[in-house]
């Protein structure tokens, strides 16, 4: 499912326009970012939680000049869904495989 076909259904069961749906949408992801951005997670209660992970600094390697780099520890975002969310798709009807016919 894409944010079009999400924006789509979500107006179908809702009975809002459209662009109100997508505006709204577009509003949270915002929100969502300027959080993780400021260092403060964001809590969905049976939905699940946008947090920032600390990745330590690491030795890479830059496979082309074969030379050893240090990559410093930076933050990454993550979502970590809540138990009930896991427990709902693990219980759930399989998943059919993505169609990618469209995709060559």
């Amino acid at each position: 499912m894409r944010k079009a076909d999400l924006v789509a259904t979500i107006s179908e069961k809702t009975g809002i326009a459209k662009v109100d749906v997508l505006v709204s949408l577009e509003t949270f992801f915002k929100e969502v970012k300027s959080s993780l951005s400021s260092g403060e997670n964001v809590y969905i209660r049976g939905f699940g939680s946008f947090i920032v992970k600390k990745r330590a600094k690491k030795i890479g390697r830059n496979i082309k000049k074969n030379i050893a780099i240090e990559i410093p520890e930076h933050f990454i975002p993550a979502f970590k869904p809540a138990k009930i969310f896991v427990e709902e798709v693990k219980t759930s009807v399989r998943v059919l495989p993505e169609d990618h016919s469209d995709k060559v």
